[in-house]
């Protein structure tokens, strides 16, 4: 007989936000579950296995602020944080917290509806089992559902097919003929990962993106030290800062400067390393001004000429349009393609015709004859989740309705018709970095929350007692339409003028073919977004409604 289980609320997903919301939730008292369709524990990093997986946040950055013992004690070694070493963070603080005992993993949610009778989510999962809950909290994930271009053949490959997204670690690549699909952040890292170990590896490149070190590398005792007397102060510059990444923010004007001082700036943040630091700390405009932005252009290429020997390498390497896409950095990523066994195929002058029995044909006829084919092509970003489940509001809308003419969500944690219903990392939230980003939604849901319960939590008039805890039938909460189209409009408005417009990116949904594009994020940056959220609760929430 399927089993019914009636809790407080529930959270779909057990990655970073899904972590640190059953956290906040069982540390009110609220009766909470967690689910999710892995095994464990990690969300995009339990997924994401590939060779060379890491963090472009700094390892003192890519962790919860909110335990000050754990951050000065718990290990890091190197100035990124690798996919295992993120994924046994994870566990550690799941297991410090004892939160394992709300999760159900090996469990998806397939559906999910709204009965405004009971005023309660009705959950139905893969198994069978029915969860009630008066609050529904997604963790879906922002990076999630795999991306797969469409290629001409590409079920006729013979060789093996992997997506890093999904990757398999039975998969033996030493010494095998490789290729790469993709070169964003995760085909830099994968590329840069195999190229010592593969017999043959050619990267597949359309539109090739600009690349600045990362300065991986082991830290010192002393650095470490550093930081941990500075950890009060690193958080709080980070939460008043625009990307959150812990680097300068420089309000310096890029053609003010002579060429040799652009040069200058722009060489010590090479050196330094850092894909947000070479965007934000060298000059202030690289975003907002275009020929400010062609200057840390030609910087790059000029070391893409530095680097790679062979000119019809380089060449391939160069993008040709700005630097408009989120920021990467890499660990020796261009200097993979002076090795004999390394190739490029540039996309731009023979486009991939087919994928064959054997490998990739090229418009040219050429054949490249592959053991193993990687697609490093990313996510259908933020809504890629939503669109695999069915998820039903009030009056039977459901979230593909609701976003059919484009994503949006108030703050980014809510949508009109969806009561009591919240998102972690959802459409239109702050363009910084993840993890704090990711903290500022979970607060903001839980102020949300405790905002529909006011005192019937804890009090004495409940309806009902589940495993110990009070079931409350009061307390409910929805975005007024109003305010949730306003708040896309604010998003609309604020990525007038960037950069980051002029080409098509996974930021506005463009990396699926077909999609129409869309502001997906907030760019005022993360300290206004969280002035923002100050003003929402401080206000008595006129975003919303309360019955």
């Amino acid at each position: 007989m399927a089993r019914e289980t009636t809790v407080d609320a529930l959270v779909v997903g057990a990655g970073v936000g899904g972590i640190y919301s059953t956290h906040l939730l069982s540390s009110k008292g609220f009766n909470v579950k967690c689910i999710d369709m892995a095994g464990d524990v990690g969300g995009t990093w339990y997924w994401n296995r590939y060779p060379g997986a890491m963090s472009d946040t700094e390892s003192y950055l890519y962790r919860y602020s909110w335990d000050k013992e754990d951050l000065t004690t718990y290990p890091w070694t190197h100035h990124y944080v690798y996919q295992p070493d993120i994924l046994k963070y994870l566990q550690h603080v799941v297991a410090k917290y004892d939160l394992r005992k709300y999760m159900e993993f090996n469990c998806e949610m397939k559906t999910a509806t709204w009965d405004e009778d009971s005023q309660r989510w009705r959950i139905v999962c893969s198994a069978g089992e029915t969860i009630l809950s008066r609050y529904l909290i997604n963790a879906l994930g922002l990076l999630c559902k795999a991306n797969y271009p469409k290629i001409a053949g590409l079920n006729t490959f013979k060789g093996q097919l992997l997506h890093t997204a999904t990757w398999d670690d039975s998969v033996k690549l030493d010494g095998k003929r490789i290729g790469v699909i993709g070169n964003g952040s995760t085909g830099v890292q994968v590329l840069t990962a195999l190229a010592p170990t593969a017999g043959k590896l050619v990267s597949f490149q359309r539109n090739p993106q600009y690349s600045v070190p990362s300065g991986q590398g082991p830290v010192t005792p002393e650095y470490r030290a550093n930081i941990n007397a500075r950890y009060n102060e690193i958080w709080e510059n980070v939460f008043k800062s625009s990307v959150g990444f812990g680097v300068p923010e420089s309000t310096r004007k890029t053609m003010e400067a002579t060429p040799e001082e652009r040069r200058e700036a722009f060489q010590k943040v090479w050196d330094q390393g850092n894909g947000f630091r070479f965007m934000f700390s060298a000059f202030g405009d690289i975003t907002t001004n275009i020929d400010a932005n062609k200057e840390a252009c030609e910087f790059i290429k000029s070391k893409i000429d530095e680097i790679v020997k062979d000119p019809r390498k380089a060449n391939a390497l160069k993008p040709t349009e700005l630097y408009a896409r989120r920021p990467l950095c890499d660990s020796g990523y261009y200097q993979i393609f002076n090795r004999d066994n390394v190739d490029i195929a540039s996309l731009r002058e023979t486009p991939i015709q087919e994928i064959t029995a054997q490998g990739i044909k090229l418009s040219d006829g050429t054949i490249h004859e592959l053991d193993v084919l990687i697609f490093a092509t990313g996510f259908e970003a933020i809504e890629g989740s939503y669109m695999r489940v069915c998820i039903k509001g009030r009056d039977g809308e459901t979230m593909q309705d609701h976003w059919k003419t484009g994503l949006k969500a108030y703050g980014s944690i809510a949508c009109s018709g969806f009561p009591n219903m919240f998102i972690v990392s959802g459409p239109q939230g702050a363009f910084a970095n993840f993890p704090p980003v990711i903290e500022s939604e979970v607060r903001f849901i839980m102020k949300c929350i405790e905002y529909a319960e006011g005192e019937t939590h804890h009090d004495q008039q409940t309806n009902g007692n589940v495993n110990g805890h009070r079931i409350s039938n009061r307390g409910i909460v929805e975005v007024n339409p109003e305010a949730e189209q306003g708040w896309s409009d604010l998003c609309d408005s604020l990525v007038d003028g960037s950069v980051f417009t002029t080409t098509k990116s996974w930021i506005f949904g463009q990396n699926i073919e077909g999609r129409k594009a869309n502001t997906n994020f907030f760019f005022g940056g993360l300290k206004a977004y969280l002035d923002w959220v100050q003003k929402e609760t401080s206000t008595g929430f006129p975003g919303f409604s309360k019955r």
